[in-house]
């Protein structure tokens, strides 16, 4: 058993006893005539394996037992989503109380979580990141005291961060979660995990029952429009998030190619992928450090790189006219001239590089 405190003692009190809504498919009933769910006796015309008018099971076993193979923790732990977004959704449904609790962010990063908590309504607590011109590092000390100060329930961090590329050490992780424990939840967002050096902060659980996790399909397993995500925490939070889960969150045909996904042949594939993607990141990090019109390029563990440049209206404007479209980060705090560059094909890379060399 982790130590730590009970993280079911940050959760809303008005949801720790909370049932949610009991579908149809959380019931446990054998049968051969299923009439319980208000679905239509016959298939559609488009459906040909006459299986989509049945609803889904809330929480497929098969396809939780994969994704806690895929990311080293037990099938209690995981809950799968609609994409990583939701279950930052769910962790501030589950945890802040709108328009009372606080959530401590490391801007520039990943968009959502602040979305998520002006939705809730809740208050919304910047720690900006250092920006030391090759990397940008969580001032981990600022942003423990800015918790422990306001009283946060949610740190967010991101690792590899989005924007920055960043890995965080999980050793000051797993210090900022002791010393945040019975304070806070600290979760980290590893949806570029499989580019990055870093071990993952799963392990953690191990020992720590604050940490949560988030994993994707998206990026690596190259599912984004299936949207199966994952947070993975402690078993009793994970029953409290399925809770304030909607009743049927994954869609069977995302079910059935996430399972294909994970299968070990497509499993090899995707590491050999990751590998290729992140020879393409070196090089193309060491080419465009070499480019007059470049100011700055960030290393990254991710699948994209942050590049600031001398003048990045017209480097957008040239890689737009060449039929390439990159990520414009300049409405982001400090990154007025910085543009974000996802890894392609070898061939995509090198028209990249060859449109900016163009600009010199």
């Amino acid at each position: 058993m982790p130590a730590g405190s009970d993280p079911l003692a940050l959760v809303r009190d008005d949801l720790r006893d909370f049932a949610g809504y009991r579908s149809a498919r959380t019931e446990r009933n054998e049968g051969s005539v299923w009439l319980n769910a208000n679905e239509s006796a016959w298939a559609n015309p488009a459906d040909a394996a006459s299986t989509l008018r049945r609803y889904p099971q809330p929480q497929p076993p098969d396809l939780r037992a994969a994704l806690a193979a895929l990311y080293g923790c037990q099938p209690a732990q995981l809950l799968a989503g609609r994409g990583s977004d939701e279950c930052i959704d769910l962790l501030l449904r589950a945890v802040c109380r709108p328009g009372l609790d606080a959530v401590v962010t490391t801007p520039p990063t990943f968009g959502m979580y602040a979305v998520c908590a002006r939705l809730h309504g809740c208050r919304l607590l910047e720690v900006p990141l250092l920006d030391r011109g090759g990397r940008m590092d969580v001032d981990f000390a600022v942003v423990a005291d800015t918790a422990e100060r306001s009283g946060a329930k949610l740190v967010m961090l991101c690792s590899p961060g989005n924007p920055s590329g960043t890995a965080l050490p999980v050793q000051q992780i797993e210090a900022l979660a002791w010393r945040l424990d019975g304070r806070a939840l600290v979760v980290v967002d590893e949806a570029y995990g499989e580019y990055s050096d870093e071990p993952s902060s799963v392990a953690l659980l191990e020992r720590l029952r604050n940490v949560v996790v988030l994993r994707t399909l998206s990026k690596a397993h190259a599912l984004a429009a299936a949207r199966i995500g994952s947070v993975i925490a402690d078993p009793a939070l994970i029953t409290v998030l399925q809770r304030c889960q909607a009743p049927y969150p994954l869609p069977q045909p995302c079910v059935d190619v996430a399972l294909s996904a994970l299968s070990a042949p497509a499993q090899a594939q995707t590491g050999d992928r990751v590998v290729q993607a992140t020879r393409e990141r070196e090089c193309l990090q060491d080419a465009l450090a070499g480019l007059s019109c470049v100011r700055a390029v960030y290393a990254s563990q991710a699948n994209f790189v942050l590049v600031r440049f001398a003048d990045a209206q017209r480097a957008l404007e040239a890689l737009l006219a060449a039929g390439i479209v990159v990520r414009d980060m300049r409405a982001q705090p400090r990154l007025g001239d910085a543009l974000r560059i996802s890894l392609g094909t070898p061939e995509q890379n090198s028209a990249v590089l060859d449109t900016l060399a163009g600009l010199a």
